[in-house]
């Protein structure tokens, strides 16, 4: 029999500046790093949900680390990602976003009830701020928990 999956753990975007890239999802997105050296920034955006930042070009070899080896990985191009929000956040991440003149680009209201706002980060990857309702299952745990 398969194993069962539990969640999508980590989720990597590549970045040019990481500087530029830190000051972004730092002030605007006001997550904290939790691990940081000159290639790699990560967040933990939720529990058991991470935000990982890497330098492009700086993945591309085997990292030896004290406890293995992590093989090679890089990405180019603008990627997408997105950050799960409540409903009755979602107006307010917009007008947020407003005040830091960061544009939306495209708002979309899915058939199941869901709605999700689409904008750039500095390296232009598409983020997106999702509410629940675009996935079958799809529930914050606060939501989940109500039921």
């Amino acid at each position: 029999m398969r194993p069962k999956l539990a969640s999508v753990l980590e989720t990597a975007l590549y970045v040019d500046a990481m500087p530029r890239a830190r000051d972004f999802y730092e002030d605007v997105l006001g997550l904290a790093p939790v691990f940081t050296d000159d290639r790699l920034t990560a967040y933990e955006v939720a529990p058991r949900s991470v935000l990982l930042l890497f330098r492009r070009g700086s993945t591309t070899e085997t990292a030896v680390m004290p406890g293995g080896t992590i093989p090679p990985h890089d990405g180019a191009g603008p990627l997408h990602m997105a950050f799960s929000v409540a409903e009755g956040d979602l107006s307010p991440w917009e007008a947020w976003l407003a005040t830091r003149g960061i544009a939306i680009e495209g708002r979309t209201d899915w058939p199941r009830g869901g709605h999700s706002v689409y904008f750039r980060d500095p390296d232009g990857h598409l983020l997106e701020f999702a509410t629940p309702g675009i996935w079958p299952g799809d529930r914050l745990p606060s939501e989940a928990a109500a039921r």
